[in-house]
């Protein structure tokens, strides 16, 4: 199964935008925050893998 490293760039009410790290990439993905662990803040490393996302 792949492995994917994020950054959380800003959090918008109820969705994160997420930043690949593993890769050279400016693209966002927005992701609703009911999938992320409930601590993050921006600039949190997350690690998404075996489709869910944990802290780094």
């Amino acid at each position: 199964m792949n492995r994917f490293e994020y950054v959380v760039v800003s959090i918008e009410g109820d969705y994160a935008n997420l930043r690949r790290t593993d890769i050279e990439s400016d693209e966002l993905k927005l992701v609703a925050r009911a999938l992320l662990p409930p601590e993050i803040t921006e600039g949190t490393r997350l690690l998404y893998e075996w489709m869910e996302y944990s802290i780094l």
